[in-house]
């Protein structure tokens, strides 16, 4: 993702809130597990 613009990293689409979301530096080991945008929206997940 180096030497990336902000504007042309890849974006998911969040199964709960249904918000588009952004790679982010933290997420750079496993993008490709990353399904919710947010804890909140994981626990939600879980619990409905």
């Amino acid at each position: 993702m180096r030497g990336v613009k902000k504007g042309n990293l890849p974006e998911k689409i969040c199964p709960v809130c249904g918000r588009s979301f952004r790679w982010r530096k933290k997420w750079e080991r496993d993008w490709e597990s990353v399904v919710y945008c947010s804890a909140r929206c994981r626990k939600e997940a879980r619990s409905g």
